[in-house]
């Protein structure tokens, strides 16, 4: 996000000359005066954690930050949205997808599913984008995009910054899913709009260059035989030494839209759409094969992108060669050979792993982690985590995760000032930088991945969540008093505490399935214990 990094340090600086007043509601000292206020704790899940209390701190401070970025805008399809945290008048694909995947834990304060809409409906129903009213801030000093009819007058127009952004709306539909249980959401997706088709089939055959009146940018994505050339800013990973100076055929774009079919068949299957699901089944069995013959490196065990030639690795290590895994592209010795990446404290691990880009790549920046040239940033880390969790290597996930986790709360602790941030140093608990300037504070924004889902699903260990079958998989390996409390899917509503001996406490207001440590139990209404 390099580009609309250096634009908000150009539009403080601007503020500062010129008087403008960001005191409008929605702009960003409206939403500072929030960043203390109280939540509801009763709309979120109440974690325990006796061994590290602060950690239980860090995720109430993320709950509160994002709340704070709860936005009404009236005028848009969807409004109250999530925020990314950064511009009021720009919202970006990959940072709304991956703050939903948190909000799903408390859909009743934070609206993460129904932010896509502000996406499925410019890009697919032409709806409008107006914000009704007016703002100062950014009427008057639109630097980052073409000026929109009417902005100077009765409003502005919101604006979808990358329209090539990964696309990652099935795989953000299908966790919200397995929450809520929820299949007229998925008939209406798939069968009613068919969003997620439409996306699927508009990824494949956008034009480098090509505009929209949605978008604030054009597409960098350049669709090949082989696969998507891409760009850092397209792509997320802004200054990435996986773009510097060549146009890589990108291992992500390709498994992102694996990853789509994937989903896409898993949701349609779902419903009963089993030809919809065959055909996108195809699909992910065509992606597959097209992955693990031309992007994997079997004397390196390693996803690569490809140079230009289509036979060349461009043998930069990132967590972003994960999204094969995440798509369910590998076998079980290809897993394995990649975790060894994240085991060595030399490449993708160390006391703080998933660095941006490997530490012994030429371009690792081992102090300010110079944005994506080696800082920690949580959506990738995330993403990276969830692929080894799914595909047999839990135990490595929830370690990782944990010192992910315990780098944000170290610099939460001891950095002032004591928020949480855009990413992180990869060494330091200190925030990163990008060049020279510190980065962006109160990120949550995506950067609340870490305090909530990482806390939740790899540290406490509820590692997934079937609200169709009523079925919770917890794995159970922290000492000390540990769980959730008020832990809500579909239907059910429950507490489920360890004491870190082996015995779990569990209320419950309706019947589920617990697997705990691989072992099914049935849990009724009510109250009741068990012990391993």
């Amino acid at each position: 996000m390099m580009k609309r990094h250096n634009c908000g340090i150009l539009l403080i600086a601007l503020f500062a000359l010129t008087g403008v007043a960001l005191g409008e509601p929605g702009t960003n000292e409206a939403r500072v005066s929030r960043f203390g206020s109280k939540i509801d704790r009763s709309q979120f899940p109440q974690p325990i954690f006796d061994r590290e209390p602060g950690y239980v701190d860090l995720y109430w401070r993320a709950c509160e930050l994002a709340s704070a970025h709860v936005l009404s805008q009236p005028g848009l399809p969807q409004s109250p949205y999530m925020d990314e945290a950064f511009w009021d008048d720009t919202i970006w694909i990959w940072d709304t997808c991956f703050i939903s995947l948190y909000c799903r834990y408390a859909p009743q304060a934070l609206p993460g599913i129904e932010s896509l809409s502000n996406f499925y409906g410019p890009i697919y129903d032409q709806a409008p984008m107006r914000v009704l009213g007016s703002c100062a801030a950014f009427t008057n000093l639109n630097l980052w995009r073409v000026k929109q009819p009417g902005d100077a007058t009765n409003g502005f127009t919101v604006i979808i910054q990358h329209p090539d952004n990964p696309p990652l709306f099935a795989w953000v539909e299908w966790q919200y899913f397995q929450m809520t249980g929820d299949k007229a959401r998925v008939k209406w997706l798939l069968e009613g709009k068919k969003y997620l088709q439409k996306h699927y089939a508009w990824f494949s055959s956008i034009k480098r260059g090509e505009t929209f009146r949605w978008a604030n940018v054009p597409a960098g994505l350049n669709p090949q035989p082989l696969g998507f050339q891409w760009t850092g800013i397209a792509s997320g990973m802004d200054n990435s030494p996986r773009f510097a100076g060549k146009d890589v055929l990108a291992v992500d774009a390709i498994a992102q839209q694996g990853l789509a079919a994937k989903y896409i068949a898993q949701l349609a299957a779902a419903i009963g759409d089993e030809p919809l699901a065959a055909q996108y089944r195809k699909e992910h069995q065509r992606i597959r094969a097209l992955i693990n013959q031309h992007y994997w490196d079997d004397a390196d065990g390693f996803y690569y992108d490809l140079m230009p030639d289509g036979k060349t690795f461009s043998k930069v290590r990132t967590p972003a060669s994960f999204w094969p895994v995440l798509a369910g592209m590998t076998s079980p010795e290809q897993v394995r050979r990649m975790a060894e990446h994240v085991r060595d404290p030399h490449d993708l691990g160390g006391t703080v792993p998933w660095p941006s880009v490997s530490r012994n790549d030429k371009n690792f920046n081992g102090v300010t982690g110079n944005y994506w040239c080696g800082a920690i940033w949580l959506p990738t880390a995330y993403m990276a985590i969830r692929a080894l969790t799914e595909n047999g290597q839990g135990e490595l996930a929830d370690q990782t995760a944990e010192a992910v986790l315990k780098h944000m709360y170290l610099t939460y602790r001891d950095y002032s000032p004591h928020t949480i941030w855009e990413c992180y140093s990869p060494t330091q608990a200190m925030p990163a930088s990008h060049g020279t300037t510190r980065v962006r504070s109160d990120f949550c924004g995506w950067s609340a991945l870490g305090p909530i889902s990482l806390f939740i699903e790899n540290v406490i260990g509820f590692h997934s969540v079937d609200a169709v079958h009523h079925v919770v998989d917890w794995r159970m390996h922290q000492p000390g008093r540990n769980g959730l409390r008020n832990f809500r899917f579909g239907d059910v509503r429950t507490d489920l505490i360890a004491d870190g001996h082996g015995h779990v406490q569990v209320i419950s207001n309706r019947p589920y399935t617990l697997i705990l440590n691989g072992i099914p139990l049935k849990v009724r209404a009510g109250e009741q214990s068990f012990s391993l």
